[in-house]
This record gives C-alpha cells, sequence and structure tokens, in this order.
C-alpha cells in the first residue's frame, strides 16, 4: 500500500474528507499522491460507515494545478503516459457522494479533479483554468466532456481553447459551482453539506449518483426506464420501509443502508 503525507484522509461519522497536502507546490499530484488517491478512493468505496466524501486542497491557495510537471518526463514512452493509473478516474468510480470544497486554484487535472466531484462549492477566490494547450497539451480525465456538462459546449470551448482561467463568480454563473462562500466558510459548508447528504439513505443517495451519471449517456426513453429500475431497488430496501414508517409516525428516519 502506497503511503504519504501528501494526502490526507480523515473520518469525521459517516463523512470522509480528503486532502490534498502539497500546499508549497500547489497541491501538485505526484504519482505517489495518485496512488494515495486511488487507495483512498478504493477503501471509502468498501466502508458502508461512509455516507459522503469532501474532497479539497490543504492551504488557502490551491484546491489542486493538477499533475506535477516535473514528473511528467519520468515516464519512458508515451504509452507508458496513456496507461498511468489516473487520480481522476479513481475519484469518479467512488460510489459515495463526492463533494469538492474548492478553495483557490482549480487548474487542469485539478480542474478534472473537481469536475469528477458531484458538487462543487467555491471559496470566492477560487479560480478555474483548462490551461494544457497553453503547454502544448490537452486534458486527458474527461475534462472537455464534463466541462460541456457543467457549463455548455461553448463556454467549455472558450476555457478549452485560451486556457484562461475564469472566477469563482464566473463559475458559478456558468453553473460550474453550485455555491459560493467567502474563503473562511468554505469548508464547514462542505462539511455541512456533507453531513446532510450522509444524513439521507446511502443507498437511495449512491443510487441516485449512478442515474445520474447514466443520464448523460442514454436517451430519454432508456434513462427513464432505467430510473424506474433503479427506483425499484430502492423501494425493496429496508430503508425505504424505515422511510415509510418514519414518515406516518412524524419522526425523523433511522437509515442503515440496508
Amino acid at each position: 500500500m502506497n503511503q504519504t503525507t501528501d494526502v490526507r484522509c480523515e473520518v469525521d461519522g459517516p463523512v470522509a474528507v480528503i486532502t490534498l497536502n502539497r500546499p508549497a507546490k500547489l497541491n501538485a499530484v505526484t504519482p505517489e499522491m495518485a496512488a494515495a488517491l486511488r487507495g483512498h478512493a478504493a477503501r471509502l468505496n468498501d466502508d458502508p460507515e461512509i455516507r459522503a466524501v469532501v474532497l479539497t486542497g490543504a492551504g488557502d491557495r490551491a484546491f489542486c494545478v493538477g499533475s506535477d510537471i516535473r514528473e511528467l518526463d519520468a515516464y519512458a514512452t508515451p504509452w507508458d503516459f496513456r496507461n498511468r493509473g489516473d487520480y481522476g478516474d479513481a475519484l469518479r468510480e467512488l460510489r459515495k457522494p463526492l463533494i469538492a470544497a474548492v478553495n483557490g486554484y482549480a487548474y487542469g487535472g485539478g480542474l478534472e479533479l473537481a469536475l469528477a466531484c458531484d458538487i462543487r462549492l467555491a471559496a470566492r477566490t477560487a479560480t478555474f483554468a483548462a490551461p494544457e494547450i497553453k503547454l502544448g497539451w490537452i486534458g486527458g480525465t474527461g475534462q472537455s466532456a464534463l466541462l460541456a456538462h457543467s457549463v455548455g459546449p461553448g463556454n467549455a470551448a472558450l476555457m478549452l481553447l485560451t486556457g484562461d482561467p475564469i472566477d469563482a463568480e464566473q463559475a458559478l454563473a456558468w453553473g460550474l459551482v453550485s455555491t459560493v462562500v467567502e474563503p473562511g466558510d468554505l469548508q464547514a459548508s462542505a462539511r455541512e453539506l456533507a453531513g446532510r447528504i450522509a444524513a439521507r439513505a446511502p443507498i437511495a443517495a449512491q443510487t441516485a449518483k449512478a442515474n445520474l451519471r447514466a443520464a448523460y449517456t442514454m436517451p430519454l426513453d432508456q434513462a427513464i426506464r432505467y430510473e424506474r429500475d433503479l427506483q425499484t431497488v430502492c423501494f425493496a430496501t429496508e430503508d425505504a420501509a424505515e422511510g415509510r414508517a418514519a414518515f406516518a409516525e412524524r419522526r425523523d428516519p433511522r437509515f442503515r443502508g440496508r
């Protein structure tokens, strides 16, 4: 198992907080950090007690500026680079609801990490960019597709073709983030939202996430049928029965993930 202090994973009840912890380097991701992210994602997926996850960056300057460029020449061939273990892929495979608390620069792979999350909150000082074109390449972890889904193809093209950053207010106007808060309120806001989600039925929350992502790629009729099938799965759970009982008894439900 790969160990590094440059990625922290802390658990507070049903909420886990993953922190990229390399603030002096703007939380640029090394191969060791990528391996740690993959390991944390796998463990959180397998832990039934974890119901929501927050992803953030240490310090007040950067969420993440993507891969450490100085590490990229370590790949022996372009094919080795193509088949690297990607940190964005690991987070997109997380079944638990995932919230990005973007506290500064979200550039390149950092933008992709934010896009891998289900919900994005931003500090007022956050900025977002896809600057790879300025260095001669493009993003490679769904940046174009995920960005176009979030902000529309025209706005995505503006970011991808110029590489220039947008600020948090522009990101909010375009739908890239859901909320903009003062920097000092960001972590508390993200944890509060994660706590609210963690209080919901966990099977239903994971199913809603899977259904939303599937809806991106399905024709409407097929997406509706798929949603109805997933609804039936949820309806058959003990949690759904508990929800109905709690409603009838006018009390808060006690969901157990069953």
